[in-house]
């Protein structure tokens, strides 16, 4: 019996892991197609949606085996709940980077109204969060998953620059304004990816310890 409830837990941290690999690779996707302003590429980030859909459907109805046919305790029981937490942000982060791709659909057939530089900064900055959390979780990585918490302050201080600079070339030229609104709402996806990395980095703090949060 505990051989077949070790065997069922390696598997929730092996689905946990593919979940994991498909949002980073829609991430990465949404990043190159935003910055190369590539149609196909866009298409291809947004494709990954169903699959972590489908991937969350997977791990939620294996957490609630676990949890009813298994009673699992102490650390386990932390160990599933967390995952039940988590799945339910890594499908968000899929969806935000689906709602960006959809932006850069958009805005494909015309140049950008300044070259690109703090957004992809904040990008790479939130795709980094999300690896490192999705990594603190597989490695039970108690301080790795802190530094992602404190982390977020630098994707929180590269959405202000974001929106000061946008401000600044609405208010020099008015027929920038629609463009800089959808560039800013880009950027507030990606502060929402670096919220949600967060969230999974606290449910790890959370399987590790006992308490959630970065205590």
């Amino acid at each position: 019996m505990r051989k077949q409830y070790d065997e069922q837990l390696k598997h929730l941290n092996d689905m946990l892991i593919e979940m994991g690999a498909l949002v980073e690779k829609a991430i990465a996707l949404a990043i190159d197609a935003l910055v190369k302003q590539d149609i196909e590429l866009a298409k291809q980030a947004i494709s990954f949606d169903a699959e972590i859909d489908n991937m969350e459907n997977d791990v939620e109805a294996l957490c609630l085996k676990l949890l009813l046919q298994q009673q699992p305790v102490a650390r386990d029981l932390r160990l599933v709940s967390a995952a039940l937490k988590m799945i339910t942000d890594m499908e968000r982060i899929g969806d935000q980077a689906g709602d960006i791709s959809e932006i850069t659909i958009y805005l494909a057939d015309k140049p950008y109204i300044k070259k690109l530089e703090h957004i992809p900064m904040m990008a790479e900055a939130t795709a980094k969060m999300v690896t490192d959390s999705i990594d603190a979780f597989v490695d039970k990585d108690l301080e790795r998953a802190r530094s992602v918490i404190e982390y977020d302050d630098v994707v929180d201080n590269l959405f202000v620059t974001v929106k000061r600079d946008l401000f600044e070339l609405t208010r020099a030229n008015a027929e920038n304004a629609e463009q800089a609104l959808d560039l800013l709402m880009i950027a507030k996806y990606f502060e929402r990816i670096g919220d949600h990395a967060v969230n999974i980095a606290e449910w790890v703090v959370f399987s590790i310890t006992g308490v959630h949060g970065n205590a």
